[in-house]
């Protein structure tokens, strides 16, 4: 049994909208966690990183690489000490510090794999990205491309193995990152194939994808993964999404793995939230994923 860290990242300087940064906060206040308290034990602590703004200032990537770097630490020293990390985003640049963190832990014993699911690729490079927002392109920042401010945070580039990485739910991309990922040998899972031959068959082919031939895996979550009107309050909703009840059920039969090593949940903005219904949501995935690891 190992011990929860609850880890927020309130930063939304990866996001056009920056509201997200408002996500680990609303978690906290919503009231303690009572589901992962155990053997009498108050639920675990939860620690919320903030970036410092240097007194010059600074820009998105000054903020985004801090914050990471910080978020990189905590996580390496929780997985060393056999601590399994819930980081609570932010929007999802935050992956960058957390995967690089991981990885950094576990990189004497193997690769690290890695199971994405969102609705996008994240895996723009500036040269592509219509935005410019960093919430675009962590994966390819932890693949070894876009700054290298990010590629190389916490270590040498690159963090991920293609061939240890799937994606899962994918239903909203541009080109030139599908091509970044087609060229490297990623595995993903577009969101018409889970509709077509059903989200558990490909949950435990993604899981069989990132767990052959490493020495532990995470799974990161961005909330616009699931379906709109099963999580309302995220930046960029995409419709015909995962069912959350079986994306809950899903993690639940996980909690239990010795080789599941983090998990990361990002892109909660409770302003664009309704009644609340992503709010309990999140508290429901840290639950069912928590109560079963705490100890």
């Amino acid at each position: 049994m190992r011990r929860i860290k609850l880890i927020g990242v309130a930063s939304g300087w990866g996001a056009r909208d920056r509201r997200c940064e408002d996500g680990p906060d609303s978690l906290l206040a919503a009231g303690p966690l009572s589901c992962l308290a155990s053997d009498g034990h108050a639920p675990p602590s939860y620690e919320i990183l903030r970036a410092v703004p240097p007194p010059t200032g600074w820009d998105a990537i000054a903020a985004v690489v801090q914050i990471n770097q910080r978020l990189a630490d905590a996580v390496r020293q929780c997985v060393s000490a056999d601590e399994f990390p819930i980081v609570i985003g932010g929007d999802h640049s935050c992956a960058v510090g957390t995967w690089s963190g991981v990885q950094g832990a576990v990189a004497e014993r193997g690769a690290l794999g890695l199971l994405w699911v969102d609705a996008h690729m994240d895996s723009h490079v500036p040269q592509t990205s219509p935005s410019g927002a960093l919430h675009g392109m962590p994966l390819a920042c932890l693949l070894g491309h876009g700054l290298d401010e990010l590629t190389h945070l916490a270590g040498p580039s690159p963090k991920l193995n293609p061939a240890h990485v799937c994606l899962l739910g994918v239903r909203s991309f541009e080109a030139g990152e599908a091509e970044l990922l087609a060229a490297l040998g990623v595995r993903v899972i577009y969101m018409d194939e889970v509709a077509r031959r059903g989200f558990m068959t490909m949950w435990r082919e993604a899981m069989a994808h990132v767990t052959r031939a490493t020495a532990g895996y995470g799974i990161t979550l961005d909330l616009d993964a699931l379906d709109p009107r099963d999580a309302p309050g995220v930046g960029t909703p995409s419709p015909a999404g995962i069912d959350a009840d079986e994306l809950v059920q899903a993690l639940a039969e996980a909690r239990h793995d010795r080789r599941w090593l983090a998990l990361e949940i990002a892109e909660y903005n409770p302003h664009l939230d309704h009644e609340q219904m992503t709010l309990r949501l999140l508290r429901r995935i840290v639950c069912a994923v928590g109560a079963g690891a705490s100890g």
